[in-house]
């Protein structure tokens, strides 16, 4: 059974997100104020954390920033604030989905059903043994020829896509389907940021190849002649 803890400084809200979990088979704990939840997420097993962006003490956005300096725990981060600079900041912090306010609780529930799922095949997904990079899906990690570099979860989530089936083309927009499952606007600069930066941290680890090669018109692929026939 999963344990989820709800970081929501409105009681009645906090209560009634606490009722659906619940009721939906999960463990529940709940804390109001942000400087608690650090010291709480260290003494304490969760599975994944609904977030509130806006809470006395300490906002949302840095306690992502801090608990993802030690670990990937699912977030899903909660906000009032629409702007997407807050939406894509919060996912930069590694925040794994975000939910808009007002919402629907049953709404809430499958997001995190979704999460904890996808998280769960990630954890299951074999990697690709005869490739010179190595993909750990529990710490975001790469790694090649003894050296080894730290992902975002975007990041990470891009290149695993591309790994896994190399030679071939994914267009943006079937990157942002992939990435983005609950279908908000993301623009193909999005995406290629993501991508610039992906490439950046993959030519530390193996400088003489390009593994992420983009195809013009068409899109992205993962470097097929990476697999060692």
């Amino acid at each position: 059974m999963n344990r989820i803890l709800i970081v929501e400084d409105e009681v009645k809200l906090a209560n009634l997100q606490l009722e659906y979990l619940q009721n939906a088979g999960f463990n529940v704990d709940s804390l109001k104020n942000g400087y608690e939840v650090v010291p709480w997420f260290k003494q304490n097993i969760t599975d994944l954390i609904l977030l509130d962006l806006m809470l006395p003490g300490c906002d949302g956005l840095d306690i992502c920033r801090e608990i993802r300096a030690f670990s990937n725990v699912p977030i899903i981060m909660i906000t009032a604030r629409i702007e997407e600079i807050d939406r894509l900041l919060g996912l930069e912090l590694g925040a794994d989905d975000y939910i808009c306010k007002p919402y629907s609780l049953r709404e809430m529930v499958a997001r995190v059903k979704a999460v904890l799922r996808r998280k769960q095949l990630q954890a299951e997904q074999p990697t690709a043994n005869l490739s010179k990079i190595k993909l750990n899906p529990n710490t975001f990690r790469v790694s090649a020829e003894g050296k080894d570099v730290e992902l975002t979860s975007v990041e990470f989530q891009l290149l695993q896509t591309m790994y896994l089936q190399p030679g071939r083309i994914f267009s943006r927009s079937k990157l942002m389907d992939m990435i983005y499952q609950d279908q908000r606007i993301v623009s193909d600069r999005t995406i290629d940021s993501h991508i610039k930066k992906l490439r950046k941290k993959l030519t530390d680890l193996i400088p003489e190849q390009e593994l992420i090669q983009s195809v013009y018109g068409a899109g992205y692929r993962y470097d097929a002649t990476d697999v060692k026939q």
